[in-house]
């Protein structure tokens, strides 16, 4: 594996929007068109088999993506449905491409908080969710299913939300890895729908997995997909010890926090670290490591 301290972003990715791309024999990409700063160059939408397919991700309800799977299935027979997670970016069509193709939708369960809400608070991602979305089969840990014609296991991988899951190929050595480590950038994590412990918990999960290339839900594959995982939980370690140095120097509000911590960034991204570093706010607090007052004007940071 590569030094903890090599965390690289790759951007580079420029995928062919709707085209058919293999990955390896038996499995398929075509990138959805809808590109944004929290989904870098689109959805991936992937298929699984040979003969016989299951589709992963079936991304936005967009005419132009759903016409791009039609081309990319040709005709072959569709088994069933997979999603990494319930966020509309991954799940938007699956409900009208179950019904159109008549199969089942296979995922984690419905979509669900990672802890309740507080009083007077709010989900600050409720619309990006799949809150009505009801699966045919709820997928669980370690589950082995036939998916198309090939086999695939299932693992459960909460962080970024709690229904998070990854799919393994392990003929082929890959890891599906959804949203939960990709190569363009970091994860969103952002409270009460994901959890910072459980990421770091998934983290160390799938750097344990028999599986070197991952293929995430955004952006281009990862050829050594364990060693950048270990690089993000590093990284993320790194915003932890930024995050206890910044209210040890003074900052006293998340607010604060951020503009220590991502000082130049733009507006979206800085919304994006935000929500993220709440996320370690709790996850400190948790530990003991960190004081937490919270009131209608927002937390109030300090040291223990």
């Amino acid at each position: 594996m590569a030094p903890l301290s090599t965390l690289t972003f790759d951007t580079s990715f420029r995928p062919d929007i709707g085209a058919r791309v293999d990955l390896a024999s038996g499995l398929t990409r075509i990138t959805a068109p809808n590109a944004s700063p929290y989904t870098f160059t689109g959805t991936n939408s992937f298929l699984i088999g040979r003969e016989k397919l299951a589709l992963v991700d079936p991304g936005p309800d967009d005419a132009t993506h759903l016409e791009s799977l039609d081309r990319a299935i040709a005709g072959r027979p569709l088994t069933a449905i997979l999603l990494t997670h319930t966020h509309r970016d991954h799940s938007a069509a699956a409900a009208g491409l179950a019904q159109r193709y008549g199969v089942p939708l296979w995922f984690g369960g419905r979509h669900r908080l990672s802890r309740p809400l507080r009083r007077f608070e709010r989900n600050p991602i409720k619309r990006s969710c799949d809150w009505d979305l009801v699966a045919d089969r709820t997928l669980v840990d370690n589950e082995v299913i036939e998916a198309g014609d090939l086999t695939v296991t299932v693992h459960t991988t909460p962080g970024h939300c709690a229904n998070h899951l990854a799919f393994g190929l392990p003929d082929a050595d890959i890891l599906l890895s959804g949203d939960h480590v990709m190569g363009w950038n970091s994860t969103l994590v952002a409270v009460p729908d994901g959890s910072m412990a459980d990421y770091f918990a998934s983290l160390d999960k799938v750097i344990a997995l028999p599986y070197r290339h991952y293929h995430p839900a955004h952006g281009g594959p990862i050829a050594d997909g364990p060693a950048h995982a270990e690089a993000l939980k590093a990284h993320r370690q790194m915003r932890n010890d930024q995050l206890l140095a910044a209210v040890a120097n003074g900052a006293k509000t998340l607010g604060a926090v951020v503009k220590t911590i991502y000082p130049t960034q733009p507006v979206k991204i800085r919304m994006a670290a935000r929500m993220t570093m709440q996320a370690h706010v709790e996850y400190l607090e948790d530990l003991g490591k960190l004081r937490v007052s919270r009131g209608l004007f927002g937390p109030r940071l300090s040291l223990p």
